[in-house]
């Protein structure tokens, strides 16, 4: 599984026909889900992203978490973090998990988050969107479940 986490002031996200999603404070998670990935790997990023130290303390050091904050959380699914652009113009997105597969991780990842009362908001699986992010800092990482970067 792969993530594009940004610690936000504010983000929101929207489909053609659908109520917009929105969050204050917090991070908003790009989510991508590969062929290899399993609940572990969900469980992985999860637990990550949830305790990294990314928000100031009273001193404005990294040193808080969206756990310690009580800060609010928008997952959006991206499969696109998968496109792989090493050979021509075109990406190429075979290391992307198939749809069933991607919504049920997808699905996994936010129940977890849920199970540590955490506030989260999502966005629509498998649908065009559009995502407003007020990036804060900027701060923006990206993980990945296998390590590779």
């Amino acid at each position: 599984m792969r993530a594009v986490v940004q610690r936000v002031t504010a983000g929101a996200v929207g489909a053609p026909g659908r109520e917009r999603h929105s969050i204050g404070a917090g991070l908003v998670v790009l989510l991508g889900v590969g062929q290899a990935d399993s609940e572990d790997d969900a469980r992985y990023l999860v637990d990550k992203i949830l305790n990294l130290r990314i928000f100031e303390d009273q001193d404005g050091k990294m040193n808080l978490s969206l756990l310690d904050t009580g800060g609010q959380l928008l997952v959006v699914s991206q499969f696109t973090l998968y496109g792989d652009c090493r050979k021509g113009r075109r990406p190429g997105f075979s290391d992307a998990a198939p749809p069933e597969t991607a919504q049920k991780l997808y699905a996994f990842f936010v129940h977890e988050a849920v199970a540590r009362e955490v506030d989260v908001t999502t966005g629509y699986f498998q649908e065009h969107m559009v995502v407003e992010i007020i990036n804060d800092g900027p701060v923006t990482l990206m993980l990945d479940s296998k390590k590779n970067f």
